[in-house]
């Protein structure tokens, strides 16, 4: 026990005055390791998935967004809040008001949980039907995705455990916990989707299975550690904890993050649109493309998620030079890594399009989306991060309206663009161009904001 608590007062120690740089990279490492990881672990599943049949792969590719969307409103929306709250709170020395943020963050992700699981439940069919399914391939989508409501409120309640103990600057527990939970995840859901070995061939409900086991085995794993003296502060369940200003404080901050997602899902669509009129060979070059970008947001997640605690504990100790000199080296980090990656593709597109299609078509749309889109990573990567670091604050009114920008620019581009007739490389500029206000606007909107 003196141990872990020397330990505990060490991280405390360094969230608070440690070099910043070097603490954000400590920070960082372990979030990368589990998010790439992760991204590796959806590419084989969609492969497994993929020996179940097109209609399979096309069930899946209609109830992903929707799970996608559950991570991104639990993990970064809700879960930065958390995070952001827990830190000040324990930044200031208000070990009670960290502890009553701590158990009022978990009620909160069970009922989110639960109120979204009905969701899915009642009005999945119907969405997957206006988004184009029918047939065997809504059919599909339904199997999965009725098994795989089971798991949304374990995914909301391991994303608000994960964000406790981030909050409180522990980023390698949550790590590991959703790494071997990907691999699990992998291992049950392809056993019993294509029947391995003894087990049953449950096809796509199997495979939502696994999600359901994995997410349910790392809650119990997080929570045991959180009510452990491993904890910074170990969860505690006590009624009186569970006040009505905690959780004010928590959705206030919380409903409006939340609008993130919602955002870079809706410019997602409009861009989706515009390129969809080119034809089915530059959609699939846009989509090779894109899939690029989706192994760029861990990056810049878990650079913005390590700067969040690192930002609420200076916050909280009424530091507020220290907590805007972290979110700007942590903006700068993410833009520099990203904008390194950026020019690697506008450079040899040909590394990674290569990889995914041999149609000349395809590759050429695909090379030219790269070349002009891998210019705005930079901009991309310090409004994402920038957003983190806005959670740490408890601000995050600006970097939501720089993403608003980015969704406007790309309605109203895409609209002159469709007027005019213009040409597909004009859509992949303005897909670029959007990602300038939402990096400089954030960056902006931070500078002039009180923190």
């Amino acid at each position: 026990m003196r141990k872990a608590a020397a330990a505990a007062e060490a991280r405390a120690h360094l969230l608070r005055h440690g070099p910043i740089l070097s603490t954000l990279v400590r920070l960082s490492l372990p979030n990368v390791i589990a998010l790439c990881s992760a991204a590796i672990i959806s590419i084989a599943e969609t492969a497994y998935v993929g020996s179940l049949g097109v209609s399979a792969l096309g069930g899946i590719a209609l109830a992903f967004p929707i799970f996608m969307l559950m991570q991104m409103l639990s993990a970064g929306a809700m879960g930065g809040t958390v995070s952001g709250a827990i830190s000040r709170a324990l930044g200031a020395g208000d070990t009670e008001r960290a502890q009553s943020l701590a158990l009022c963050a978990l009620v909160i992700g069970l009922v989110m949980g639960l109120l979204w699981t009905l969701v899915v439940l009642l009005a999945g069919p119907a969405v997957y039907t206006v988004l184009g399914g029918s047939g065997a391939v809504l059919q599909q989508a339904v199997a999965f995705s009725n098994v795989a409501a089971m798991a949304i409120v374990f995914i909301w309640t391991t994303n608000m455990l994960a964000s406790i103990a981030r909050g409180m600057g522990s980023m390698a527990m949550p790590a590991w916990t959703l790494l071997l939970a990907g691999l699990a995840q992998v291992a049950v859901g392809g056993t019993l989707g294509l029947g391995l070995g003894p087990a049953p061939r449950l096809g796509m409900a199997g495979v939502a299975v696994g999600q359901v086991v994995a997410f349910g085995a790392a809650a119990l794993a997080l929570l045991v550690y959180l009510r452990s003296t491993h904890a910074r502060l170990p969860l505690r369940f006590a009624p009186t904890l569970l006040k009505p200003a905690r959780f004010s404080d928590l959705l206030r901050v919380g409903a409006v993050a939340m609008l993130s997602p919602l955002l870079s899902v809706s410019t997602v669509l409009v861009l989706t649109n515009l390129v969809a009129r080119f034809g089915p060979e530059a959609l699939a070059g846009y989509g090779i493309g894109v899939r690029f970008e989706f192994l760029l947001i861990p990056i810049a997640f878990s650079i913005g998620v390590a700067s969040v605690p690192l930002v609420g504990t200076a916050i909280g100790a009424g530091d507020v030079a220290r907590a805007r000199r972290i979110a700007w080296i942590s903006g700068s980090l993410s833009a520099s890594v990203l904008g390194a990656l950026g020019l690697m593709v506008v450079l040899f597109p040909g590394v990674w399009v290569d990889l995914f299609t041999d149609d000349m078509a395809a590759k050429s749309a695909a090379y030219s989306y790269l070349r002009i889109a891998g210019f705005g990573y930079a901009f991309f990567g310090l409004g994402l991060c920038l957003y983190f670091s806005s959670q740490g604050a408890g601000r995050v009114g600006g970097a939501i309206a720089a993403q608003a920008m980015r969704l406007a620019v790309a309605l109203l581009g895409g609209w002159a663009l469709v007027s005019y007739g213009a040409p597909l490389w004009t859509v992949f500029a303005l897909s670029a161009a959007a990602m300038l206000p939402m990096g400089l606007g954030t960056a902006l909107f931070i500078k002039l904001a009180r923190w």
